[in-house]
């Protein structure tokens, strides 16, 4: 009989034990979990807080006793696994005060990840928080239903939007504390102006740029103070300022970690003990694009990385694939979207790319109710899909994943163009926003397009630029020092702009850039060297907000 132990429940460990099960009827699977919990929805934490999930009970997905039913494991809960002894093959748990030391044929390690505590004087106040498990959603709801009025969330990333959001559902006033220079810093600025602008709108104070410094305690209550000099008085600190392996384990018993931390592991989860294999939070992944090595802290790899753990042992099953790191996450009524790599990553790694944006409609424009989304594309000078982003009201989870699986497949981002999509007016648009990413790519990558990054400062002494909008979009804002001709009349205007221009290169734009591409085209027809602004205005005012004036 086969003897497996699982340190570890929740996503990766549950999902590595129940597959084994499926694939040894015969084995014997011990799960070792610290916590009260082996099986809970730990991305539903943030909405059980809201209320929105009503009942704790919901978050429950098994108990020792159901998954003893039904599939035939052993699972220790308040039991913590102290030492490995490879040699021995045998794990030394312990549980108050009780010592056993269970022997395996194979050992799956899912022991998660610690919320990183920086070293701010006043962290141990005792309304200060995480949000990882069942009891600490439960610690935050019943403040939260008990007269709090205040909260601070130290961290802008998934959870920390996810808990900022969650607590002024409850009915809390919300700062959000963040270090980085804006919000949700793994996605490009442009895109986090959407998110800062969803925070502010419900009533969510934000503070980007800044960190906590000190945490005082002021009649039982904790007192913020920020690195500007601010302070801020809560009835709840929430600390979501990332996450390190919880990987001390491992590193005791000799097992290969990266310089971070993280358990490294091969394609099919296997630690540098052919005995041993790790999952989640814990283990490390390359990333698919950057090739940058380390913990990916999303729930679908875990499962993914338990699954490929339990085929491995098994000797069957495909390996893992590099993730992509897809992700997304709802501030209010607005959804942010991401998969591959940032433009901060593959600058940091040294990548040529281009981008392609669209400000279009969710579905038909002539049917009610479309909702404009926001859609970024990273690729390659060879094609490669980089990344994307998105962020927007509705229909952003499906283009992210759209793109996510063409990325996964090996497609082309000139190859969005001829995707089969799906199509009526209250659910798209005969040419869908990713294939119009795909055209643009196309475009550029066949030297039909030239493009200028808005992300790049426009300096009227040095680039002329002409706005192709009409009057009254003109007047409503624009940038300094441009030029207006609207775009019906570039073709008659073309000795006018080349004497404005003066030998300067043109970067042509309108609000989108669908315009400024057909007045692009008709300037470098007449030999006029253009570049369309990609994005358009709407793009501008985000990334040059200081250039534009009415």
């Amino acid at each position: 009989m086969r003897k497996v132990v699982v340190i570890g429940g929740v996503a990766g460990g549950m999902s590595a034990a129940a597959r084994l099960r499926r694939l040894d009827p015969t084995a014997r699977i011990t799960v070792v979990e610290q916590g009260a919990e082996v099986s809970f929805a730990n991305c539903g934490l943030p909405y059980y807080v809201s209320g929105e999930i009503p009942s704790r009970a919901d978050l429950l997905l098994h108990s020792p006793e159901s998954l003893a039913r039904t599939l035939g494991l052993e699972v220790r809960v308040h039991t913590r696994a102290t030492e490995i002894d490879r040699a021995a093959q045998t794990v030394t748990v312990e549980r108050g005060g009780d010592i056993q030391v269970l022997r395996y044929d194979a050992l799956v390690l899912a022991p998660g990840a610690y919320a990183v505590r920086p070293p701010i004087p006043g962290l141990d106040h005792p309304r200060v928080h995480t949000l990882r498990t069942v009891p600490d959603a439960d610690a935050m709801r019943a403040l939260a239903t008990s007269g709090a009025t205040k909260a601070v969330v130290l961290g802008a990333g998934f959870i920390g939007l996810e808990a900022a959001e969650a607590l002024t559902h409850a009915g809390l006033q919300v700062a959000v504390i963040e270090a980085a220079p804006h919000v949700l810093p793994m996605v490009d600025p442009e895109i986090a102006w959407y998110v800062r602008d969803a925070l502010n709108r419900h009533g969510v104070a934000v503070h980007e740029g800044v960190a906590a410094t000190q945490i005082d305690d002021v009649d039982g209550r904790p007192q913020v103070t920020l690195s500007d000099g601010a302070t801020i008085d809560a009835d709840l600190v929430v600390l979501s300022v990332g996450v390190r392996p919880r990987s001390e384990l491992a590193a005791a018993a000799g097992l290969s970690v990266t310089e971070h931390g993280a358990i490294v592991v091969d394609e099919h989860q296997r630690t540098s003990d052919p005995h041993i294999w790790a999952v989640g939070d814990a283990s490390a992944s390359i990333h698919a694009i950057t090739g940058a090595t380390g913990p990916v802290a999303l729930a679908t790899p875990a499962n993914r990385g338990g699954r490929v753990a339990a085929d491995s042992i098994m000797g069957v099953g495909r390996p893992a694939p590099k993730p992509l790191g897809t992700a997304i996450v709802r501030v209010f009524d607005t959804a942010v979207g991401m998969t591959g790599a940032s433009r901060r990553s593959l600058e940091q790694s040294g990548r040529d790319f281009h981008t392609a944006r669209t400000h279009s409609g969710h579905h038909a424009g002539y049917y009610p109710g479309a909702e404009t989304m926001h859609l970024l594309l990273h690729f390659a000078p060879d094609g490669q899909i980089l990344g994307a982003q998105g962020v927007g009201k509705e229909g952003i989870d499906k283009r992210i994943d759209v793109i996510a699986t063409g990325a996964r497949a090996g497609l082309r981002a000139d190859d969005l163009v001829d995707l089969d999509l799906s199509y009526a007016p209250p659910f798209g648009a005969a040419k869908d926003p990713v294939m119009m990413l795909g055209m643009i790519a196309d475009n550029v990558l066949v030297g039909g397009l030239r493009q200028h990054d808005p992300v790049d400062p426009l300096d009227p002494d040095t680039t002329f630029v002409l706005d192709v909008r009409n009057q009254p979009e003109w007047d409503r804002g624009h940038l300094r020092g441009a030029t207006l001709i609207p775009q019906p009349l570039v073709a008659r205007s073309i000795d006018q702009i080349r004497d404005l221009a003066n030998g300067r290169p043109v970067a042509v734009h309108c609000a989108s850039g669908f315009r400024s591409y057909l007045a692009t085209r008709t300037l470098m027809g007449a030999g006029i060297p253009a570049a369309n602004v990609s994005g358009g205005f709407m793009t501008l005012a985000v990334t040059q907000p200081d250039g534009v004036e009415s």
